[in-house]
């Protein structure tokens, strides 16, 4: 662990290699576990306010999840997080021709319906934040339905930190993006001696 800032960031971060691998896990994600996607506080208006322009993206469980359910639900942690459909895979969870799972929300984005990607925390995946009183914890979420994107990372020789870089930006700036940088390259260095 090393502390950047006011986070304390996991070396795992600049030391392991991640891809995602749609064609091989499916989109996997979006749909296993046992909780919705992390939402901060901030992006539960956020849903609210973009639902009507991302309604025509989703599926019709979805839709009916959300308008069940609510746009963001009170996870067990109490913390907010993204409805399920029966306690399966996210409401905004779409399904491409292929069968791989998709953001909904993303795809709203992508479409130009609106101008929000998605929640942070799915952006940044496979890092995780959890946020202290005066301190910001950055980890990486071991998954084993992600080793083929370990591989893949691997392979490619694409660090965490490069593969979520518009993730980890998009949530610490820029500034402390090239801190992180620097890191890596000194952290890569006294580990070639």
């Amino acid at each position: 662990m090393f502390q950047l800032g006011k986070t304390l960031v996991s070396e795992e971060i600049i030391e392991k290699d991640f891809v995602c691998n749609l064609t091989a896990c499916k989109g996997a994600c979006c749909v296993d576990g046992d909780a919705g996607a992390p939402l901060e506080e901030s992006e539960t208006k956020i849903l609210r306010d973009i639902y009507e322009k991302v309604k025509p993206f989703l599926r019709q469980e979805g839709i009916e999840a959300i308008e069940t359910l609510g746009h963001f639900v009170k996870g067990e942690d109490g913390e907010w997080e993204t409805p399920l459909i029966d306690k399966r895979e996210c409401a905004y969870t779409v399904f491409d021709d292929k069968g791989i799972a998709k953001c909904g929300l993303e795809e709203a984005y992508i479409q130009g319906a609106t101008s929000w990607k998605k929640p942070v925390s799915c952006h940044l995946y496979p890092v995780r934040v959890t946020e202290y009183t005066n301190l910001t914890a950055v980890n990486y979420h071991k998954w084993q339905l992600c080793d083929p994107a370990c591989a893949l990372g691997e392979s490619l020789q694409v660090p965490i930190y490069k593969f979520v870089k518009e993730a980890l930006i998009r949530k610490f700036g820029e500034n402390w993006y090239k801190e992180l940088e620097q890191i890596s390259k000194q952290h890569q260095s006294t580990q070639i001696k």
